[in-house]
């Protein structure tokens, strides 16, 4: 019924600071849920996470090649740590290995550094879709940075027009409707452990930039894993099918299942909606699989 746009599984899993699952695992979860297959998305960068190898996700993928497809992933720091590195060379690589996608870009840089854009430029280049996830501070985080309103973001629309860029996280999902407060974006690191953040609430009065981005850029599309994709459409239950039906082509439906327990609220709410008519067939259909089946090119 579902193909899962995100999810990550380690060979063996890390000590810390996520127990991630291994891929049975994760095939264990999709089974429960109904879900057919999942993306791969290797983590590379070290601002949270411990880094894990392409490679690792190729060998899980050919153990599994009904269940898993496989993303690879590069810090834009990699062969020469410079502007200009050849990044091209490596992705060219990878998706001839079979990689279907670049993510989750997760480096904590702003969008527009020279860095980012260079992997963008090669990622378009080779024919590369790319997942990031963002964050509202540089340093002390991880994911990409953007500015209130998403500018860098739509820079990167504008300069990369034949790259497809997937909104994924709190700072995206945060902007479908108008922000109280820019604090509402994201969440930072506590000193002594854990995080603190606000997600916006309840009914949106009035449209943020996310769906006015998605009617000017063909080149966006939308991540709709984690509890962040769920809650910018569960807050308001009139304006998220109605934000389903109008962006239908260009929504994914996603897990990103970590550890073992990671709730999986939106195989809930799509079905809910289409069973109550508040979405049609089609609409579920295309962000549960169809989407996901086109942009991958899968069989």
């Amino acid at each position: 019924m579902f193909i899962d746009i995100h999810a990550h599984a380690y060979r063996r899993s890390p000590p810390w600071p996520v127990k991630f699952c291994t891929p049975e695992q994760v095939l264990e979860r999709y089974d429960a849920a109904g879900i057919e297959k999942g993306v791969l998305l290797p983590i590379v960068s070290p601002e949270i996470y411990l880094p894990q190898a392409n490679e690792d996700i190729l060998e899980m993928a050919e153990r599994y090649p009904d269940r898993f497809i496989p993303f690879c992933n590069i810090d834009p720091r990699a062969l020469t740590n410079s502007t200009d590195a050849p990044l091209d060379r490596l992705l060219r690589y990878y998706r001839d290995q079979g990689c279907k996608g670049l993510g989750e870009v997760m480096l904590n840089m702003p969008i527009m550094n020279p860095f980012v854009q260079n992997l963008f430029k090669h990622a378009e280049a080779v024919g590369l879709p790319v997942i990031f996830d963002g964050s509202d501070q540089v340093g002390g985080d991880f994911g990409l940075y953007d500015d209130p309103g998403l500018p860098q973001l739509e820079h990167s629309l504008q300069r990369f027009p034949d790259l497809i860029l997937l909104g994924h996280g709190p700072v995206f999902w945060s902007e479908i409707g108008r922000l109280d407060t820019p604090a509402e974006r994201g969440y930072v690191f506590r000193p002594g452990g854990g995080q603190v953040g606000r997600r916006p609430v309840g009914a949106i009065a009035e449209e943020g930039v996310v769906p006015k981005l998605f009617r000017r850029y063909p080149n966006l599309y939308g991540d709709l894993s984690d509890y962040n994709g769920w809650h910018a459409l569960a807050r308001d239950p009139e304006y998220g099918p109605n934000f389903l039906t109008e962006f239908q082509d260009r929504l994914l439906f996603g897990t990103d299942i970590c550890g073992f327990g990671t709730a999986f609220p939106l195989v809930d709410l799509l079905v809910e909606w289409r069973d109550a008519e508040k979405i049609a067939p089609q609409v579920f259909n295309k962000v549960a699989r169809e989407n996901a089946v086109k942009l991958l090119g899968l069989s």
